[in-house]
């Protein structure tokens, strides 16, 4: 019995240690370095966090607000050393090292707020680990953006994609502008579709000002190949008031431009339909090809024609 008893109190005393070491390398994984600078945005300085974790390597700098920084004055001129810390809902920042007129660098140790992930698995965020609480900390992921994120009824809608969200800039106010240009049909990856492409309500209201009906993708392929209201105007312009959003998109992507088909229409060739004028982009009609075949007498050839012999390799 005794050396039963001494077995245990052993082995409890392994997995304690065990625990203890495994908490400690937990510890050291959440250390890295940072660096600040000055910003742009009032009230904000450029804040960067780097680490190794599992082998990787992590690094992220953005805009943060002055007041995110417990016990740092900026005002102070000159070198000095620093520390101050940074409290958020997953967790804790602990950095030390100096600044040199607002500017320096230094390291942190990152302690994540336990309470944190039971709290956001209650909202229905599961699979948070150390790595994404880590960087739900860093892109101040809150639990009340959280709440609000759920209480829009965004389809899609995952812990990564609250991550995402916080990075590109999908608030709750931006939501909403959204939907009031119409656009219901809310899904996470779309928004972030939006933000990172600048289909804002603005651009919205300024399609549909333009007299077109575009869909949510077709919003999203408008603002990838540049097609805007002013280059549509430019278009009306030259006599082509397409109202087909796949046509407009058509003309960008093969390079129809105001300038292709001014000197397509200098050469005689009077207002081409506009599919003509995409397959002329995409065999290489060019106004070179169509001089050179005219300087050799071929002066009365079609659209269609030109585009055959470019077809089958006749130059």
């Amino acid at each position: 019995m005794k050396i039963s008893r001494m077995l245990l109190a052993a082995l409890a005393c392994c997995a304690l240690n065990l625990a203890v070491a495994q908490s400690a390398l937990g510890a050291e994984d959440f250390k890295g370095n940072w660096t600040l600078s000055a910003s742009d945005q009032p009230e904000k300085v450029q804040f960067g966090l780097s680490h190794r974790m599992h082998g990787g390597y992590s690094q992220s700098e953005s805009d943060w607000p002055v007041s995110a920084f417990q016990g740092l004055d900026l005002g102070v001129k000159g070198k000095r050393d620093v520390q101050f810390t940074i409290t958020r809902d997953a967790g804790r920042f602990a950095c030390e090292g100096y600044l040199n007129n607002g500017e320096g660098a230094g390291i942190f140790h990152f302690t994540p707020d336990a309470g944190f992930a039971p709290a956001m698995s209650a909202l229905g965020f599961d699979g948070i680990d150390e790595e994404k609480q880590f960087a739900m900390a860093v892109h101040d992921v809150t639990l009340e953006f959280a709440k609000q994120m759920k209480g829009e009824k965004v389809s899609g809608l995952t812990t990564d994609m609250l991550i995402a969200f916080r990075i590109h800039g999908v608030s709750q106010q931006f939501i909403r502008e959204i939907r009031a240009e119409g656009l219901t049909g809310i899904e996470a990856d779309k928004l972030i579709a939006y933000r990172i492409h600048g289909v804002s309500p603005q651009f919205v209201r300024e399609v549909r000002k333009a007299g077109l009906e575009a869909s949510e993708d077709q919003l999203v392929a408008m603002r990838i190949h540049g097609v805007s209201p002013e280059w549509v105007a430019q278009m009306k312009q030259n006599g082509y008031d397409l109202r087909s959003i796949d046509d407009l998109i058509a003309f960008r992507i093969h390079g129809v431009s105001p300038e292709f088909i001014a000197k397509i229409e200098k050469l005689g060739y009077k207002h081409p339909e506009p599919d003509q004028l995409v397959a002329m982009r995409i065999h290489g009609v060019t106004p070179e090809f169509i001089a050179n075949l005219k300087s050799r007498g071929m002066k009365d050839l079609s659209i269609d024609q030109m585009v055959s012999l470019r077809i089958h390799g006749i130059d």
